[in-house]
Order: structure tokens, then C-alpha cells, then sequence
């Protein structure tokens, strides 16, 4: 099963995935895509970090999401990526624009043949005003294009707000 959940700054979508990461049953890998490059953000993984049970497995990888997520998928395992906002960050930062389509492809290619049960992390930026700079623009084109097709595929489609999420698509909660 493949679940998007999707949700604005401390809207509760990550303890949410959690959450339904550990009602599974099943032993969960969490795939972390942030880098700590600065004070804040390491004070934010920080604070992930200590709140994800001990016998999770954890990946770090803030750029090749399909490679990593196909060699973790298994049967009767739950994958939790968060965030996909900070991965498509990532990328729109690296000096090579192709590395995106091509990353955003092999994810949404890779989706249909995972095994296993997946939960999506990420941000919803497009419900505030148009941001003024082209970075920001396409960031914000990018992460919507993106959540449309995700959404597309998966079975269950989640927003949060508030910590209280509200299904879109698929089996309430």
C-alpha cells in the first residue's frame, strides 16, 4: 500500500506517519532525506530522531529516493520517507537540473513495483501566496506536480492540519 501524506510546517504529518508506521506491525525502515547543514535543522533531525523507536532501521539519503527505496522494499516491511519537499529541495540546489526529471521519474516508475507498505511524507506549499523568486517559484511548481502524480498512485491520500488528518483518497483512518 502506498499512502501520500501531505501537510503545511508542524502540521502533525510526520507523527501521523509514524503513528501508522508502528500500527502496521511490521519492522519499519525510515528513509531521512534532510541534511543537517545548519544549527536549526540539526536541532529538527535531532528531534526526529528521538522520538522514532530504536528498532527502526534509518537510511540517510537526500538525493537517489527510488535506488533506496527499491533495495528497502520487502514484503511485510514499512518504508517511511520523509520528506519528499526536502528531497525535491535537494535537487533543485544541485548544479545539474536534468538530476531532478530524471530522480522524479525513476520515483514515480519505481512506485507500482514496491512491495511492502510505503508512507510519503511532505509538504503542501501551495496553498499561500505566489513566492517572489524563480527558486522559490519552482519549488513550488515542482512540489505541486509532484504531489499530483503521487497522489495518482497511491491508494491512500492524507492532509493534515492541526494534527488532524483528513483522508482525501482511500480507507479513512
Amino acid at each position: 500500500m502506498r499512502e501520500l501524506i501531505l501537510g503545511g510546517a508542524r502540521s502533525g504529518k510526520s507523527r501521523l506517519a509514524e503513528r501508522l508506521a508502528s500500527d502496521s506491525g511490521w519492522p519499519v525502515t525510515y528513509i531521512a532525506t534532510s541534511q543537517a547543514l545548519d544549527g536549526e535543522m540539526s536541532e529538527r533531525v535531532a528531534e526526529h530522531r528521538a522520538r522514532r523507536p530504536a528498532a527502526w532501521g534509518l537510511v540517510e539519503e537526500p538525493l537517489a529516493l527510488a535506488r533506496v527505496l527499491t533495495e528497502q522494499a520487502a514484503e511485510g516491511r514499512c518504508l517511511l520517507v520523509d520528506c519528499l519537499t526536502l528531497w525535491l529541495t535537494n535537487l533543485l540546489l544541485l548544479d545539474d537540473g536534468s538530476r531532478l526529471l530524471a530522480e522524479r521519474e525513476a520515483l514515480l516508475a519505481c512506485l507500482d513495483e514496491l512491495p511492502g507498505r510505503l508512507l510519503l511524507v511532505s509538504n503542501e506549499t501551495g496553498l499561500g501566496v505566489v513566492p517572489l523568486g524563480e527558486l522559490t517559484r519552482r519549488y513550488v511548481d515542482q512540489a505541486g506536480w509532484l504531489h499530483q502524480a503521487l497522489a495518482a498512485r497511491c491508494e491512500r491520500v492524507i492532509f493534515t492540519v492541526a494534527g488532524l488528518p483528513m483522508v482525501l483518497k482511500g480507507k479513512a483512518i
